[in-house]
């Protein structure tokens, strides 16, 4: 980051609202940047994180009442407030922190029932965790919590519109413990994390997504993760079409109309989801872009990917139906009298014939594959690598 010419309170990173920000947080803490999250929680103060955190701590430091407190009851395991009440009077007279309580409230049977029973189950699986904690990796051993425990399937049975994104943070907790030899070293990074988190004063880069950034302006503005999938993302795309890829066009236009001077917007040809490393292409925004206000700043030119140099593979991500990005700038151009060179026109889509039942297909992101059903523009593909997907007739060409 430039930390001598623009002061961090006039840059900022926009990100679509599924992309994981935990690398950026990481790198900023790292180097000694301040940021502050507009519109959200910074990743460790995001309330199934710290509920997972509980559970870590608790296995790492069996004397944490705080942490305990916090997760015997999560998910719901029928020990409500009356059985906590009862563990710190257990507690209190026996001198013994509330875990150990519960160990001593289950060898003797001060329970009964379903929380005897609920209560026996949790302390064992605290039990078998330490046995683990020095023999598997961090990052396994929170995989094994999240599973064993039933946390995760408490978000995986929840149908909110919140409980998605929980999951995928969940999901991404799990690389996060990767880098960490023990259980132990990871802690001591949350705990120094959330100390300079506490730390308010002075500039800050600004990090939120696109939604958030709405009526904001900075200086320079940074646009990363612009690959297919991801912005565009293929879920919007598969439950709602056109209508979600002119959204994402949309929120496209926002990103870019932050930057007061500068934006920079990247991609990655790789990126680790989850732990696993997949190969990603441009967004097809970037091809709706004016050539004439692009600085290349990779050296390989504007497009550096096989996509861009697939000869007429550009056109699958032509419609006829929706602006492009290159239109949507030339107009708010022309309403400032500014000229901008839009060569860029949409293609004419194939013909309805080219997408019958049967027939072979190409799709930029999945490959090769067969129609297997179709109803109206919507397609079901089985496609020879990635599976059976449906997606918008728009997004495929004739093979």
């Amino acid at each position: 980051m430039e930390r001598k010419g623009k002061r961090l309170k006039d840059i900022a990173i926009l990100v679509r609202a599924s992309f994981q920000t935990r690398d950026f947080e990481e790198c900023f803490l790292s180097i000694g940047i301040k940021y502050r999250v507009i519109g959200g929680l910074r990743f460790y103060e995001r309330r199934e994180i710290r509920d997972v955190l509980a559970y870590l701590r608790v296995i790492n430091q069996p004397d944490d009442d705080l942490a305990f407190e916090r997760i015997y009851n999560l998910p719901k395991r029928g020990l409500g407030t009356k059985a906590l009440d009862k563990l710190r009077e257990i507690g209190r007279s026996e001198g013994l922190s509330l875990s150990r309580a519960a160990e001593f409230a289950v060898e003797n049977g001060l329970f009964k029932g379903k929380p005897l029973a609920a209560l026996g189950n949790l302390m064992t699986s605290f039990e078998e965790w330490r046995a683990q904690k020095d023999l598997i990796p961090p990052n396994e051993l929170v995989e094994a919590v999240l599973e064993e425990s039933g946390y995760f399937d408490m978000w995986r049975q929840d149908k909110s519109f919140e409980a998605e994104g929980k999951r995928e943070n969940l999901k991404e907790m799990v690389p996060a413990l990767a880098d960490y030899d023990t259980l132990g070293q990871f802690l001591e990074h949350v705990s120094l994390v959330m100390e300079n988190n506490a730390d308010k004063d002075g500039d800050m880069i600004s990090l939120m997504t696109l939604h958030a950034a709405k009526g904001l302006e900075y200086d320079v503005v940074f646009l990363p993760g612009w690959e297919e999938g991801l912005f565009p993302h293929q879920r919007a795309l598969d439950e709602n079409g056109l209508k979600a890829l002119e959204e994402e066009r949309r929120l496209a236009y926002v990103g870019i109309t932050r930057a007061k001077e500068r934006c920079y917007i990247s991609h990655a040809r790789n990126r680790r989801i989850h732990g696993q490393w997949q190969s990603s292409l441009p967004s097809r925004f970037v091809d709706e872009l004016p050539r004439d206000h692009i600085v290349d700043q990779t050296g390989q030119g504007l497009y550096s990917t096989e996509r861009s140099n697939a000869g007429d593979a550009a056109i699958s991500w032509r419609t006829t139906d929706t602006p492009h990005l290159s239109e949507i700038l030339e107009k708010r151009a022309v309403a400032n009298r500014t000229l901008i060179d839009n060569s860029a026109k949409p293609v004419s889509g194939a013909s309805p014939d080219a997408f019958a039942v049967g027939n072979r297909i190409f799709h930029q992101k999945f490959g090769y594959g067969r129609i297997v059903r179709k109803d109206g523009p919507k397609l079901e593909i089985a496609f020879e690598k990635a599976g059976t997907k449906k997606v918008m007739e728009n997004f495929v060409q004739a093979a």
